[in-house]
């Protein structure tokens, strides 16, 4: 089962442009014939080490095996206790020698990045403090399915620069997407994924902007983007984050500066009545229901390209 580390999937920065487009194309041709009539997987295993809740992530890669005729298992955080019950470097010698696929959702991406210098098997992030990358797909690939050639669109990130905004930063970047993201002072994306961002967008006729103006970032987008402004292991901020997003909530007023026909995304669990209104997010623009689906045929294409013969 040894594999080399090029075969990881960290982050969206191990993709270029066409490898991009190859995933996108492989979701669509998964939502188009959701059940393959070969099992192309038939005989492979992942297993999914779980630091964090979970409901999309391991729904869909949990289901997303099941059709492709493999075998998904959970390990929950009191089965492994990732550097604390055991070693993660042990862990990772043990799950390799009998898995073919680990998808690793953590709280931090450190975590994943010792597991992978000590692991035989491909590794996937189905989640850090850094990067969601899985999510990004999703996101990129409805965004296609709703709107069209990506690289004519305008897409806006209202909210925290986390690890969501990073991943979806670099998909953006690397499908010749305009994006604004518009963050409180103090709350942008990290710089490096900024700098890399901004290269890639250079290459692909994109653009990246960052700045503190919602209102800015929205006007004339053909995508809204939100996600919560206290995410998981943040709750001991959550007055303070609440304050400091004042004025940054997707809501109808502020859809009004995007275009009539603009598409508003949330990667879910949603803080209703915070960063996004119930009549935004049930409302005839949202995506968001489409988005949750499409984490299935995302997952996916990530698999056949990581599993297949």
């Amino acid at each position: 089962m040894s594999r080399t580390k090029g075969e990881h999937f960290l982050s969206l920065a191990d993709l270029d442009a066409s490898g991009l487009a190859a995933l996108l194309d492989a979701t669509s041709a998964n939502k188009a014939s959701p059940i393959p009539i070969a099992a192309p997987l038939r005989g492979k295993t992942i297993a999914m080490i779980f630091e964090k809740p979970s409901l999309r992530t391991r729904l869909s890669f949990d289901v997303g095996m099941i059709q492709l005729g493999g075998h998904a298992v959970y390990l929950s955080p009191a089965e492994v206790g990732l550097g604390r019950r055991e070693s993660i470097a042990d862990v990772a010698r043990v799950v390799s020698r009998m898995v073919d696929l680990v998808v690793l959702r953590v709280h931090a991406h450190e975590t994943i990045e010792e597991f992978v210098r000590h692991t035989g098997v491909p590794v996937l992030n189905g989640l850090s403090d850094l990067e969601h990358p899985c999510q990004a797909l999703a996101d990129i690939f409805t965004m296609r399915e709703r709107k069209g050639d990506l690289r004519r669109l305008t897409a806006a990130f209202v909210g925290d620069g986390n690890n969501v905004a990073h991943s979806f930063m670099l998909a953006c970047a690397l499908s010749g997407t305009r994006l604004r993201v518009a963050t409180p002072s103090g709350y942008e994306p990290q710089a490096r994924y900024r700098s890399v961002a901004e290269a890639a967008a250079k290459a692909s006729g994109g653009a990246v902007e960052v700045g503190n103006d919602p209102v800015a970032a929205v006007r004339g987008a053909d995508v809204v983007y939100t996600d919560v402004w206290t995410s998981m292991g943040q709750e001991q901020e959550y007055e303070r984050r609440r304050r400091a997003f004042h004025g940054f909530q997707v809501n109808r007023e502020l859809m009004t500066h995007a275009k009539p026909d603009a598409i508003v995304l949330h990667d879910l669990p949603a803080h209703r009545g915070e960063e996004i209104t119930d009549d935004v997010i049930d409302g005839p623009q949202s995506a968001v229901f489409d988005q949750a689906e499409n984490r299935l045929h995302a997952q996916k294409a990530l698999l056949l390209r990581m599993l297949g013969t």
